[in-house]
């Protein structure tokens, strides 16, 4: 079977949220088609030439660079899979973006649809293309991924007719990197690379409304002004900016935090697993997710997570999250709170919770899901 996919989501330098998924997949299906007696042909098709860290090309896996920049999807790679030189059995787009108009079988992926209810968090462009390209792909793909149950549910509840194409395969992380046991002189390296000298509360995600770092920031300062934190640990915010961002920075300098507040900006993938270990407790307060992967890292890395009660940070974290509502400044400092409080014993219970629950997910699981769909897109047509 020759399989087409769309990489460019993974073809980025600083990879975060659909372009670390995109990476993940390309490099999982070309090792378990490696593995494999009969081997499909893999065709990644690009804008750009890949980045190095992208898998390189072999007999049964390579990339086809197409050029072009505006509206690649429709000007580029749409007339070109019309031709269908490679003679692809079917296109597995990575992303909400997949040719509206083919006749080749096609398979997305969509992360959530927080920007349906959302809408004020977004720009209008963004908005507008996220709603009407996503509702297309879901209406001409074969067979539609998710990453979560919290988003199959408002994918049904949005969209009824896709009910019976939609299969859920949960994301995974690195256990190799990931792990209990990272070395405090790592950690040390990781927290002077950041000027961490103090310990510290995390939050790691793009700089977004979304992601509720305003309300993490009010919460702090709600701890702060506690006299019972008089030596409360810096929070330190990871993440690169995203839009909307100057109210977050304002909102440190009104609220006189910015000596106790840390901005790392991009952390590259290689100092997560220390930073996160270095962590006292990570926290994550979004007013939705489509899944949560740093949530995943924290448990296996050993450090407790704090995340909202809403959409699939749940179906992730499990019985090891403390949970809070995110609309609620006091029930997230409460959940903070609760952490730094708790005692060696307790503290124990809820790392060995998280690890547990970390274990439940792999990406040589989603991959090997994954595959599976795409192989069944192309079954669908024969019929």
């Amino acid at each position: 079977m020759n399989i087409g996919i769309d990489g460019n989501e993974a073809n980025v330098k600083d990879r975060v949220g659909v372009n670390k998924y995109a990476f993940e997949m390309l490099w999982g299906l070309q090792k378990v088609n490696e593995s494999r007696s009969e081997k499909h042909n893999l065709i990644v098709y690009l804008k750009n030439e890949p980045q190095e860290d992208l898998p390189k090309a072999s007999n049964y896996f390579r990339y086809k660079i197409l050029g072009g920049r505006s509206v690649w999807i429709l000007s580029k790679l749409t007339p070109y899979l019309f031709s269908n030189p490679e003679k692809i059995d079917v296109l597995f787009s990575p992303s909400h973006y997949t040719p509206p108009i083919l006749t080749i079988p096609r398979v997305c992926s969509i992360m959530d649809l927080g920007y349906l209810e959302f809408t004020g968090q977004f720009e209008k462009r963004v908005f507008w293309q996220l709603k009407y390209w996503t509702a297309i792909s879901i209406f001409v793909s074969k067979q539609v991924l998710t990453i979560s149950e919290a988003t199959k549910k408002d994918i049904v509840r949005h969209y009824p007719f896709a009910s019976d194409k939609i299969t859920v395969t949960h994301l995974g992380y690195d256990s190799e990197k990931f792990k209990l046991g990272i070395s405090e002189n790592l950690v040390r390296q990781v927290k002077n690379k950041y000027s961490i000298v103090d310990d510290y509360i995390l939050f790691v995600s793009t700089l977004k409304p979304s992601k509720n770092v305003e309300g993490l920031i009010d919460a702090y300062s709600l701890l702060n002004n506690k006299d019972a934190f008089k030596d409360l640990p810096q929070l330190v915010i990871a993440g690169k900016k995203g839009w909307m961002y100057e109210s977050i920075s304002k909102k440190v300098s009104d609220l006189k935090l910015t000596d106790k507040i840390i901005f790392t900006d991009f952390v590259k993938e290689q100092d997560k697993p220390a930073l996160i270990t270095g962590a006292k407790v990570f926290v994550l307060p979004s007013f939705w997710e489509g899944f949560g992967l740093d949530v995943l890292s924290a448990m296996a890395c050993g450090t407790p997570v704090v995340v909202s009660n809403v959409g699939s940070l749940p179906e992730v974290a499990g019985n090891a999250g403390i949970y809070i509502n995110p609309y609620d400044i006091k029930s997230i400092a409460a959940g903070i709170e609760k952490v730094l409080n708790m005692k060696r014993l307790e503290y124990n219970r809820i790392v060995n919770l998280g690890f547990k629950q970390a274990m439940k997910f792999s990406w040589e699981k989603c991959v090997s899901q994954t595959l599976e769909v795409i192989e069944n897109a192309t079954r669908q047509k024969r019929k």
